[in-house]
């Protein structure tokens, strides 16, 4: 079967990685990719929806998988649908889960899903009346999509104030702040959480825990993710359980009862409090860099999984698991989050260590080929991804292979995993 996967990054890439594994897959081709993807197929330059299912009709694709949320909140999904081509990912209805966190959190309230109390409003007067109810910190978020970026956690009310303020009148995030919800702030710990499903039923992978602050010991700025890691000890059957009861069943039946099925990935970022589930947010497709980590966790046909979901036939599926862990650590250029940097060429060791052939590998993001070389040219440039029976030993195999790869002002965290050693 030919694939065609849409996107750029390490989560394009990993999905292209664990696809390769499978007989049953010939030729995969990405819309843009990078530098490193042509290396796993053929990189395509078609912009416009339409022209990408004319090509995928035309090169006889059996499967599209939507890799980011923007052309999935644009209606891809709808698009290759309407020219009766198989696509893995959400319609543009149901991409609001993502596309808009006022939708989402009315949505919460409707179906009495947990989350945080909230307001939402396009007033500064009415926000700074809600902002004084509320304890410090506080949740500032501009409602459309901000590239992982559109939520401030204010350590005052008055910070609170100013980052309403900046978001209403465009300053901020531009038309994605036009209107912001602000919510009480939850104190716990927080968890990634993936659904993969078909409208109706669903399939619930391993538990992971992102790293979004840039630099070790959660100080820094946020950035899009600086590593991640899978499965956590930091959940259990109890809270697995109450998470499908009170948060994923709900969600797929009010989906359903609002005439927009949920297909695709639903990853609900939860925050645990006293042992009880909270959503913090939906997301409408993988998180990256957590996609990274639990592509290898997949022991059967990851082809399978993306196909039966998006036939509506995952009732059929049987998924096996490794009962390993996984441990991504992402290498990031020398000015990520502030300013792009300049290209820096990327010298990778031979590895020479058996251990680290069979249990590590790159997922490429940032990247260029210039002249058969490969670069660093993007903000996150490539994740280091360890597998091991241990998440000690998981991490020691992501940080060996941290070691083989050079380039110029390469930063990355040292603590990636350390709530779960």
């Amino acid at each position: 079967m030919n694939i065609l996967i849409i996107g750029s990054g390490g989560r394009e890439y990993s999905i292209a990685l664990a696809l390769k594994k499978d007989n049953s897959v010939d030729t995969i081709y990405f819309s843009p990719g990078n530098g490193a993807t042509q290396k796993l197929g053929l990189n395509i330059d078609i912009s416009g929806y339409d022209e990408l299912a004319k090509f995928a009709k035309q090169k006889d694709i059996g499967l599209t998988i939507v890799g980011p949320e923007q052309p999935l909140v644009d209606g891809i999904v709808d698009v290759f649908k309407s020219h009766g081509l198989n696509i893995f990912g959400p319609s543009k209805l149901a991409s609001s889960l993502e596309g808009s966190k006022i939708f989402m959190k009315n949505f919460l309230k409707k179906y009495n899903i947990p989350t945080a109390k909230f307001i939402q409003t396009q007033d500064q007067k009415e926000a700074e009346k809600f902002i004084q109810s509320l304890n410090e910190p506080i949740v500032v978020k501009a409602d459309g999509l901000c590239g992982g970026k559109g939520v401030i956690i204010a350590q005052t009310k008055d910070e609170a104030k100013q980052a309403v303020k900046g978001m209403l009148s465009g300053e901020s995030f531009g038309k994605a702040g036009e209107a912001v919800v602000i919510e009480e702030f939850l104190d716990g710990y927080e968890l990634s959480l993936f659904a993969i499903c078909d409208g109706s039923d669903y399939v619930l992978l391993p538990a992971a825990q992102d790293h979004k602050r840039l630099l070790d010991n959660d100080k820094g700025p946020n950035t899009g993710g600086m590593g991640a890691y899978a499965p956590t000890p930091l959940i259990d059957d109890a809270l697995y359980s109450q998470i499908r009861s009170n948060i994923i069943e709900p969600t797929l039946k009010g989906m359903q009862k609002e005439k927009m099925p949920f297909e695709g990935v639903l990853f609900i970022g939860l925050m645990i409090v006293d042992n009880r589930a909270y959503v913090l947010e939906y997301n409408v497709r993988f998180g990256d860099p957590e996609c990274e980590v639990l592509m290898p966790l997949i022991k059967s046909s990851v082809l399978d999984l993306f196909y039966k979901t998006a036939t509506k036939d995952l009732k059929s599926l049987n998924i096996e698991l490794h009962d390993k862990y996984s441990v991504c650590v992402v290498m990031a250029s020398k000015d990520y989050p502030y300013k792009s940097s300049p290209p820096a060429e990327i010298i990778i060791d031979e590895i020479l260590h058996d251990n680290l052939k069979q249990n590590a590998h790159i997922s490429f993001a940032g990247v260029s080929e210039i002249d058969g070389k490969l670069f660093a040219t993007g903000g996150r440039v490539l994740q280091c991804v360890g597998i091991g029976d241990s998440i000690k030993e998981a991490r020691d195999n992501a940080y060996m292979l941290c070691g083989q790869i050079h380039f110029v002002g390469k930063q990355f965290r040292s603590d990636i995993a350390y709530q779960a050693l």
